[in-house]
């Protein structure tokens, strides 16, 4: 099972491996290696990936229990709210119907 998701991220980014390996420093076979994973990158690589593309490292990793990946953010009545799990949109939905 592979566990990161960065092949998603960097095509929803419109950014090349190439470019992501440039900008943290690997080689662009390693980032192909772990992009078709290969391999998996120590957790300083990951660090510096996820701030390369602007997201939280968590949005690196697909879900282990199953479901969708939340994480944005929702704007109700002139306030916005930043969803990260179901139970931020379970507070959020909560407030709705009130």
């Amino acid at each position: 099972m592979e566990l990161l998701r960065l092949k998603e991220v960097l095509a929803d980014k419109g950014i090349s491996g190439k470019d992501l390996a440039e900008a943290t420093g690997v080689t662009p076979v390693s980032i192909s290696n772990i992009v078709n994973g290969n391999s998996f990158p120590k957790p300083e690589l990951l660090i510096r990936i996820a701030k390369v593309l602007d997201i939280d490292i968590r949005e690196l990793f697909k879900p282990s229990k199953g479901g969708a990946i939340l994480n944005g953010f929702v704007e109700y009545r002139d306030e916005v709210y930043r969803i990260l799990s179901v139970v931020d949109l379970e507070k959020l939905l909560t407030r709705v119907k009130k």
